[in-house]
């Protein structure tokens, strides 16, 4: 049994950057929120859901920080099942919001599996490309690549093709981060450039107008393009100090869609200007560089694949939401990491940060 016990060190290796980079983050992102919803009377304790939602989260982080993160290993398969059951019952128990079904209505919480099975992923697969690396031949493989297509076809199905972008994402960059041979990795590349065609008939009609509406907005100024296009609005209109908190017009007079979660980055931007986004993202890579240094300093490779894993998580999303905000990427519907509104992948974005802790913290041989 894994015991819940703090190194007597706890303050000399603990990663106090991380912790300050992503407190800020969630402040900030609780200020934006009510920043955009205190006008609304049906959303007006979305700021308060996710203070709840952080502070939940932050306590599960320290209690996994307590915990030796390589007793995981005793418990992936049951994750991985526990997960593929939650995507399964989402299909057939979801909640419809804007045509998709990814939340399980639980009463008092909006369940999203699929943002769950982001964490359980890495730590699966951390778990089998650490297991005797050596002996990771190509029937294995194939088999590995098969449990990671499972979860993504269930995810495709609800349809959520951003968070299936970043279940391969996180695979590839896992794959990299474990030595996989070249020859792997060049005969997935060629395989993922031959399947994209059927990929592409086989997305939804509004998936395949995202994309061609990111390559010409004003081909469909009212229509696909409308988001996409209200969102550079806004964030051109922040200009250098931003139009103020509760003062910006795209957001507050409505133009502006999801404007709490998808979009969360125009409203930043718009409201506190080039200077609020630049410490944004000046906060999101103070993040990922210690997210790296920890992968570079974990005591075994289970510790580094899962520190991988959950950096390219990040880094994905982060690039994702920012780049459809600003119009250099198609709308896939990604959060923010810690800033968007969402409980669940805001707890599970801390229960990350909690993990990541633990394998810092057993870095190196500690005396207890």
């Amino acid at each position: 049994m894994p015991k819940f016990k703090f190194p007597i060190k706890f303050p000399r290796d603990f990663d106090w950057m991380i912790l300050f980079s992503v407190l800020i983050l969630v402040c900030l992102g609780v200020v934006i929120i009510y920043s955009t919803s205190y006008n609304e009377p049906g959303s007006k304790n979305l700021a308060l859901y996710q203070g709840i939602f952080a502070g939940i989260g932050i306590i599960i982080a320290f209690l996994l920080a307590s915990i030796d993160y390589r007793a995981i290993k005793n418990y992936y398969i049951i994750l991985y099942i526990i997960g593929i059951l939650l995507l399964v019952l989402v299909l057939i128990l979801g909640k419809t919001v804007f045509g998709a079904t990814r939340w399980i209505n639980l009463g008092f919480f909006q369940l999203q599996p699929s943002e769950i099975f982001k964490l359980i992923l890495i730590l699966f697969l951390a778990r089998i490309l650490s297991d005797q690396p050596s002996e990771l031949n190509f029937r294995r493989l194939l088999f590995i690549i098969f449990l990671v297509v499972v979860p993504t076809i269930l995810v495709l199905m609800e349809p959520d093709l951003g968070t299936a972008l970043v279940f391969i994402a996180v695979t590839i960059g896992m794959f990299i981060a474990a030595n996989l041979r070249k020859i792997y990795l060049l005969g997935m590349g060629i395989f993922t450039i031959a399947v994209s065609p059927v990929i592409w008939f086989l997305m939804r009609d509004y998936q395949r107008q995202r994309i061609l509406s990111f390559l010409n907005p004003a081909s469909d100024p009212f229509g696909a393009g409308y988001n996409v296009l209200q969102s550079i609005i806004a964030v051109g209109s922040g200009q250098f100090y931003g139009r103020g908190l509760g003062q910006g017009s795209q957001s507050q007079l409505n133009f502006l869609p999801i404007k709490h979660a998808d979009f969360i980055f125009a409203v930043f931007a718009e409201e506190l200007g080039f200077v609020g986004a630049l410490i944004l993202l000046l906060l999101f890579i103070l993040l990922i560089i210690r997210v790296i240094r920890i992968a570079r300093l974990a005591a075994d490779d289970f510790g580094m694949l899962i520190a991988v894993g959950i950096c390219v998580m990040f880094i994905f999303q982060i690039l994702v939401n920012i780049g459809m905000n600003i119009g250099i990427m198609p709308v896939t519907g990604i959060p923010l990491p810690f800033v968007s509104s969402g409980g669940t992948s805001l707890i599970v974005n801390l229960v990350a940060i909690g993990i990541l802790f633990s394998i810092i913290l057993r870095h190196r041989k500690l005396v207890f």
